[in-house]
């Protein structure tokens, strides 16, 4: 018994051990995965951020009007697996160290990224088509010619 009001009068001495979260700051990881964001410049439409995601937690579908197609990511069904992160091949996602994801029961179904990729028109035969984003070939080719970039603004059959 004397033991155990030693050890409680030693811990109200020291007072708490946690954060005071809401009212303060707290320390977060840096490579604490958060939030996802969405950078849809450099977005090409390959959905290999769908197939990966273990909540599926991200939608792409596209326009009636078909002139691009609408990225939806669900931070309610995001399990913060970092796979979509890992397997984009332009880093269109990102894991953010943002872990704010509370909010009121009657957004739960607005909590979402949206992102819109616009289809582009070929330049030969107008044929709308997904556009060839500079940074896939930043990391496809070293540099990048007058050709190439032609060749990047004609769609498929054309080229």
């Amino acid at each position: 018994m004397f033991l155990f009001l030693k050890i409680l009068i030693t811990n109200l001495m020291k007072g708490p051990s946690t954060d005071l979260y809401p009212f303060t700051e707290t320390f977060h990881p840096e490579k604490l995965r958060g939030k996802i964001k969405f950078d849809e410049q450099a977005c090409v439409l390959c959905e290999t951020c769908v197939h990966v995601c273990a909540g599926g937690a991200i939608k792409i579908k596209e326009r009636e009007d078909k002139s691009g197609q609408d990225i939806l990511i669900w931070h309610n069904s995001c399990a913060f697996c970092g796979l979509c992160e890992h397997y984009c091949p332009t880093k269109a996602i990102v894991l953010t160290n943002d872990y704010h994801t509370t909010h009121l029961q009657e957004d739960k179904y607005s909590y979402i990224e949206k992102g819109f990729v616009p289809y582009v028109s070929c330049i030969k035969c107008s044929t709308m088509m997904t556009p060839v984003v500079p940074k896939l070939f930043a990391i496809a080719y070293s540099g990048v010619n007058k050709n190439m970039e032609d060749l990047s603004k004609m769609c498929t059959s054309c080229r």
